[in-house]
């Protein structure tokens, strides 16, 4: 009977299409996915530590394993992947004594199943300090940034994920990614269109491509190829309906881009900009190299070029320093620039950061409670706003997912990255389908499709 494995994932979408990849190794190395921890001879859990209690969720998920394995005689290799194993190295084993057995960093990923199979010998399982005969732990860093093309399991059926980038050179004062993902490193622009092309033929409408500033993309194999010619190369692409990316940085667009942007049908009509606060003050703190006014020129040009684009960001409440002035900011900002949707989070010093290391996390968290409460209240009367205007209209919607709740409801998102539902058979996933909206809610819009063709 062949070993099973289960990959339990905290975090970004780079987690999730790493998630991707390990399965796909764990899989050419012989194991069948489970999705019962008890039933596991390998739990892989992928960490994300750009969120608040990161490292919590981890040591009460490694517990939780523990009491398992002493309730119901399971024995899981357990391997710690993702940025909180990069960032926490052998404290996991210290903190969490005999539960973990691999700690493996973000750039080791490919070396999982011979780590596995090394933690699973006898050797590897005795007890004694972390090395060859104990816990094993991989953080090296790997600039090699290939990988073998048709491993991936991809997890979506309609939309792949394909990194672009790995890790970030901007260090911001609040972020620890450049500390769990290292230095940028881009992949070739021939994998990339090869990892595209076998993403069309596997049946994959959209592709979303993935770094942590995108548009800063430069091909090591083609010095002509930045990113707005990488999204040419993808455009023509046979089988490829939509294009996303995630993310670009505001200070890295050019005219050309959004150009490009607006000649090119299959690059969908949505941005994601991280502005982070409203406030140039704390912008400058944060590091982030770029205004308030800037910022808004910014979008002003972008929808100047791209009318009725969506845009969506990132926003941070309480940052130290951050005062009532500086958070009034925030929220004027977003109320000029109306954004579809918005991630906000209230300020966590991460570890290694320069924030952490050179600010005092000043600000109380019963204001940074109040700040976020404020924040997501205006940002969702927003979306309310926005979601009604496109009640009456015909969106094309690219059906990617059966509803949990009703099983004669679809669902997809259309061009501007909004949620609709429908009603319609599992059938409709992969397909693009013009639905006239009906209703809508902060969050997505329903409606009925208006021709489903053959």
């Amino acid at each position: 009977m062949a070993p099973k494995y289960l990959i339990e994932t905290f975090g970004c979408q780079m987690n999730v299409h790493d998630s991707e990849r390990m399965a796909g190794l764990l899989e050419q190395a012989g194991y069948e996915s489970t999705d019962d921890a008890s039933d596991a001879d390998v739990v892989v859990i992928n960490t994300c530590s750009v969120r608040e209690r990161a490292e919590g969720q981890l040591y009460t998920r490694l517990g939780e394993l523990r009491q398992m394995a002493a309730a119901a005689g399971a024995d899981p290799t357990v391997v710690v992947a993702g940025c909180v194993a990069q960032q926490e190295g052998e404290a996991i084993f210290r903190r969490s004594p005999g539960v973990a057995n691999v700690v493996l960093g973000t750039q080791a990923i490919r070396r999982l199943p011979m780590l596995v199979d090394a933690a699973r010998s006898s050797a590897a399982r005795s007890t004694g300090p972390t090395g060859p005969t104990g816990p094993i732990m991989d953080l090296s860093p790997y600039d090699d940034v290939s990988w073998p093309l048709g491993v991936t399991r991809r997890s979506d059926p309609v939309k792949a994920y394909v990194t672009i980038i790995e890790g970030c050179n901007e260090f911001c004062s609040f972020c620890v990614v450049p500390y769990t993902r290292g230095h940028e490193r881009m992949r070739p622009k021939a994998d990339i269109l090869a990892e595209v092309r076998e993403a069309a033929a596997t049946g994959h409408r959209e592709v979303q491509l993935l770094g942590q500033i995108v548009n800063r993309y430069e091909a090591p194999d083609d010095p002509a190829c930045g990113f707005t010619q990488l999204l040419e190369a993808i455009h023509g692409v046979d089988g490829i309906e939509r294009i996303r990316f995630a993310s670009p940085h505001p200070r890295h667009f050019d005219e050309r881009f959004l150009e490009t942007m607006a000649r090119l049908p299959k690059i969908c009509r949505h941005l994601h900009i991280p502005v982070q606060s409203g406030s140039t003050r704390v912008l400058a703190a944060m590091r982030r190299r770029y205004s308030r006014e800037s910022y808004l020129d910014l979008v002003a040009r972008i929808r100047e070029t791209l009318p009725g684009v969506a845009l969506s960001t990132d926003m941070i409440v309480g940052f130290p320093g951050e005062t009532d002035a500086d958070f009034d900011e925030t929220l004027s900002l977003t109320a000029a620039v109306r954004y579809h949707s918005m991630f906000s989070f209230k300020y966590s010093a991460r570890p290694h950061t320069l924030a952490d290391q050179r600010m005092a996390d000043d600000v109380p968290e019963a204001e940074k409670t109040r700040r976020i409460v404020a924040l997501q209240g205006l940002q969702g009367e927003i979306q309310s706003a926005l979601n009604a205007r496109m009640v009456g209209e015909t969106v094309d919607v690219l059906v990617d997912a059966v509803s949990r709740r009703r099983a004669t409801e679809v669902s997809g998102r259309s061009s501007t990255n909004v949620v609709v539902n429908l009603p319609g058979p599992g059938a409709w996933i992969g397909r693009t389908i013009p639905v006239r909206v009906s209703r809508a809610g902060p969050h997505s819009v329903w409606g009925e499709a208006s021709c489903t063709g053959a």
